[in-house]
């Protein structure tokens, strides 16, 4: 609890830093004190992050399902506008010297224009800075006065923007630049997953699929992601995606919601309208665990797919198929039984495995599968989360091998938190198994 507590403030201490320094950036170096600007960013840079811890904490909370829903779409999008805005502030720093640099130079090569020495002089100036009075002419009457014109004197040349002083142009067009890259790049990101996944395709030869087995085609899916945000029309979109690929088997292979049966069922209803010709399975993912699993399960078997829960099956093309749960499980006595779900099985047949997480791979090496299918990972969801992904997963995406099995990691089909793709775009993937005896 002690380490939780500790955790918890870093966090937030982390957080309040990082929106101190947005609204440094954003809103104090661009605007004028006790301006309604001033006033308006300062508000929204208070009130976000409101919404997305409202966002991150509604669900487990009990919040109704519509309040959960109107605080998703501010709060989690919000997310994803503040990573990238600190990363394009951040690199703005690196450039904001240069800009000085180079408005300076124009002001001082900047035209000079003569003003009248009469009005250089102001009423506040200090009498030491005057002329002094000028002494009695001397000259007769009839020699001529000297007519000398007064020196002309240069006022300072204008700043950039009119007014604005060169410091505060740089801080605007830093300021501008980040918010016009980081809204640009969530504003397609989001795009790409409300579009939908797309459909790619992958061929795994594995040494033991039998002759009548080759080019088997296996659809699959991970991270679907129902919710607030995700609802009917994305499961939807995904089931056409799968059917008109005309798979041998379906595989959901975990975190398919983030929510109750009570308040997303409806919006799983579309995958009773899955097809394939040897059926769809499904193994649980740690999101499941947070949304009542065993519920899940249930409906999942309502709607015609399998539940693999630590089990096999054999398919008739000439392989097993054997699920796992998720190590998320383990917190409720459930998680991943190898033994269960692969003992006592002939090692002649190929087996794939369903498992969630990419993790356990090193469990699947030691039960003799020769082809994992996993999803999880998001591919990174957001770059650079890519990399963070790496620290936790053997593979964030792809095709890998370790020892005699294979590794393929979905990227998945939806997303949590910021409904929000960069550098990982969502996908369903048509793995087709290639017999080495054809």
């Amino acid at each position: 609890m002690v380490v939780f507590l500790l955790v918890l403030v870093v966090v937030l201490a982390l957080l309040g830093a990082v929106h101190w320094y947005v609204w440094r950036r954003l809103v104090r170096d661009v605007t004028v004190a006790g301006s309604r600007a001033r006033r308006f960013g300062t508000a929204a840079v208070v009130v976000l992050p409101l919404l997305s811890l409202a966002a991150l904490v509604s669900a487990r909370a009990g919040a109704p399902f519509p309040v959960q829903q109107a605080v998703a779409w501010p709060g989690f999008l919000w997310l994803a506008v503040l990573l990238y805005l600190v990363l394009a502030l951040v690199a703005g720093e690196a450039v904001r010297p240069l800009l000085r640099v180079r408005t300076s130079r124009r002001a001082a090569a900047a035209p000079a224009e003569p003003v009248p020495a009469a009005v250089s002089v102001s009423a506040n100036e200090p009498a030491g800075n005057a002329e002094p009075p000028a002494e009695p002419a001397t000259a007769s009457a009839t020699e001529p006065e000297s007519a000398t014109e007064p020196e002309p004197v240069t006022a300072p040349a204008a700043a950039p923007a009119g007014d604005v002083s060169r410091r505060l142009f740089v801080s605007r067009v830093v300021a501008g630049s980040a918010a016009a890259v980081a809204v640009g790049t969530v504003g397609y990101g989001t795009y790409g997953v409300l579009r939908g996944p797309r459909v790619k395709r992958v061929t795994v030869p594995l040494a033991k699929i039998p002759r009548a087995a080759h080019g088997y085609r296996i659809a699959v899916v991970s991270d679907i992601h129902l919710g607030p945000i995700l609802g009917r029309a994305h499961t939807q979109r995904i089931v056409d995606s799968i059917n008109a690929t005309q798979p041998d088997l379906i595989a959901v292979v975990g975190d398919l919601v983030d929510g109750t049966v009570e308040n997303l069922g409806p919006a799983a209803e579309p995958l009773a309208r899955l097809r394939a010709r040897h059926g769809s399975f499904f193994v649980t993912g740690n999101h499941e665990y947070f949304s009542g699993a065993d519920a899940w399960v249930d409906h999942v078997r309502e709607l015609g797919l399998r539940p693999l829960r630590n089990a096999r099956v054999e398919i008739p093309a000439g392989f097993d198929l054997a699920g796992v749960d998720d190590v998320a499980g383990e917190s409720e006595g459930q998680g991943p039984d190898f033994a269960r779900a692969l003992g006592d099985r002939d090692r002649a047949r190929a087996a794939v495995l369903l498992a969630h997480q990419p993790i356990v791979v090193h469990d699947a090496v030691r039960h003799g599968v020769d082809l994992q299918l996993s999803g999880h990972t998001h591919g990174g969801q957001l770059w650079p989360g890519n990399y963070l992904a790496e620290l936790a997963n053997p593979t964030v995406a792809g095709l890998e091998r370790y020892g005699d099995t294979q590794l393929y990691v979905s990227r998945g089909a939806g997303a949590w938190g910021p409904p929000v793709r960069v550098g990982a775009p969502s996908d369903i993937t048509i793995v087709e198994l290639a017999s080495k005896q054809a």
